[in-house]
């Protein structure tokens, strides 16, 4: 007579790779519906994922030999990590999305996998409409060293059959976020003049947090979906909304010729490529109704609470 296994061994694991803000609205989630493993190569995290529910594994995706224990491992896969900067031997290259990768086809590899990207990849496109069929252009080493991933990772889905699933992700947001757009305007870093100004894509990260999990069971073979929100604005048109909802100062305007004397090489990389996602596969592939359709309403609640403070003091 066989017992019965206990609730925990038949529960679905999910395994996140590169568990931060995101990752962590993911489990949030997933809470009592799944198992979730998220690897760690900080053990200083370990308490912090576990108080969240989520099951510590130790390894470092620079160091391939501590990932094998990952084969096999869980049927879904959410891989969220970035690209290393420094150490690279091919600064066009991601390491460890090639490291992970053949640590999980040792075994029977996920049923899905889903990488989220970044919206880079395309470089510059004049301020166009784009969508996911446009061929990649990217312009800076970060952008090379994603698409370089998201390559590794859809040839990995044909040779092995896993669902492989590539979210190009833009600016992520949200009013509890470090360093945000509240933190950006409080310094009071310019922005480009409209007429030099370049038009910027945004998800609130809850969206991101739901498109992650609908993408997990809903990937399409070698799919890439554009994970972005239906707000159409400028950089600066963007910023100057964020701090009128929030009752701060609009950010002071300059000219592209001499920016690069005022502002981070970091923050001018963005201000060379402007583009507009499509996102019409978010919602019909994934089925995605946005909970923050634009930044209006990713920002209210913020914006509610400001003013009650303002109120409050006046």
């Amino acid at each position: 007579m066989t017992g019965t296994r206990p609730a925990r061994f038949r529960r679905q694991r999910v395994l996140v790779v590169g568990c931060g803000d995101v990752g962590l609205r993911v489990v949030r989630r997933l809470a009592n519906r799944v198992r979730v493993l998220a690897l760690t190569s900080s053990p200083q995290r370990v308490p912090a994922l576990r108080a969240a529910g989520v099951t510590p594994l130790m390894g470092d995706l620079d160091q391939p030999a501590t990932l094998r224990r990952l084969a096999g491992l869980a049927p879904r896969v959410l891989h969220l990590a970035p690209p290393p900067t420094k150490g690279l031997t091919d600064w066009r290259q991601d390491p460890r999305s090639r490291a992970l990768a053949a640590a999980l086809a040792r075994r029977a590899p996920p049923q899905a996998l889903v990488y989220a990207s970044t919206s880079g990849v395309y470089g510059d496109c004049g301020g166009a409409w784009v969508d996911e069929t446009r061929t990649p252009a990217p312009q800076t080493p970060r952008a090379w060293r994603r698409l370089d991933a998201e390559r590794t990772w859809r040839l990995w889905g044909r040779r092995t059959g896993a669902r492989v699933m590539v979210l190009r992700v833009p600016g992520i947001y949200a009013p509890d976020r470090p360093g945000g757009p509240a933190e950006r305007l409080a310094s009071g870093t310019p922005v480009l003049r409209h007429e030099d100004d370049v038009y910027t894509n945004h998800i609130h990260a809850e969206d991101l947090a739901r498109a992650c999990l609908r993408a997990l069971w809903l990937a399409r073979p070698q799919r890439v979906v554009h994970v972005c929100d239906d707000t159409q604005l400028r950089m600066g048109d963007y910023l100057d909304r964020v701090a009128d909802l929030l009752g701060l100062p609009r950010p002071p305007r300059i000219a592209r010729e001499g920016a690069e004397r005022q502002l981070p090489l970091a923050l001018l990389s963005f201000m060379h490529e402007s583009r507009r996602l499509r996102n019409g596969r978010l919602k019909r592939e994934l089925r995605l109704r946005l909970t923050y359709p634009t930044i209006d309403e990713g920002w209210a609640q913020a914006a509610a609470a400001s003013w009650s403070r303002t109120s409050h003091s006046a």
